[in-house]
């Protein structure tokens, strides 16, 4: 024969409040401060960016011919591949005059890129591009390119860099250049509101 199992009775074991449990007076004190947390964190207030005041609904007064292009380092070598040049090619785009701009964040990208990008930094040390200085640290271009553009909402962005493109879409008033099918496409460069 076996050994019989000494098993208490359900009724006859004693029931146990745990530590945890809502009914105890320390664990009723802590869930009356985290609701005041609570309820004082639902009134942050969130700052909103000011919005330039040369934004009309989607157009942007600032911009007028001739027109200023911030041109990236994607943007310079893919006009390259494609042999286009970079002023004929822009103004056929805009119907416009219009100076490309470089910042030295470009120039520092394409002299660390050696000597794949030559042709394409010496179109970008052209004199007839404006050259914009950089005070900044660092020489990540996007990073210069998106600031500036945030700041004076003067410029349209040449580039073909999928992320800067996805960066600039979040900025109101600012259009993208790229280059498409052997030639510039202007993404966004909204009509002038009717008078």
């Amino acid at each position: 024969m076996g050994v019989k199992k000494k098993t208490r009775k359900f009724a006859q074991v004693k029931r146990i409040i745990g530590q945890r449990d809502a009914r105890l007076k320390k664990n009723q004190d802590k869930g009356e401060v985290e609701g005041k947390k609570k309820a004082k964190g639902d009134e942050i207030v969130r700052e909103i960016p000011q919005v330039s005041s040369s934004l009309f609904f989607q157009y942007n007064t600032a911009l007028v011919p001739p027109y200023s292009v911030l041109i990236d380092t994607n943007f310079l070598s893919h006009t390259v591949q494609r042999k286009l040049e970079i002023l004929p090619t822009m103004m056929d785009c805009l119907y416009a005059k219009c100076t490309p701009v470089i910042t030295d964040c470009v120039m520092a990208e394409l002299e660390k890129l050696g000597r794949k990008y030559r042709i394409a930094l010496r179109i970008a040390r052209d004199e007839r591009w404006e050259r914009l200085r950089c005070d900044h640290k660092g020489v990540y271009a996007d990073d210069c390119i998106v600031d500036r553009v945030m700041k004076h909402k003067i410029y349209l962005v040449a580039t073909n860099d999928r992320d800067l493109k996805r960066r600039i879409r979040k900025i109101p008033g600012v259009p993208i250049m790229s280059v498409a099918r052997g030639k510039y496409v202007i993404e966004r460069l909204p009509d002038a509101p009717e008078k």
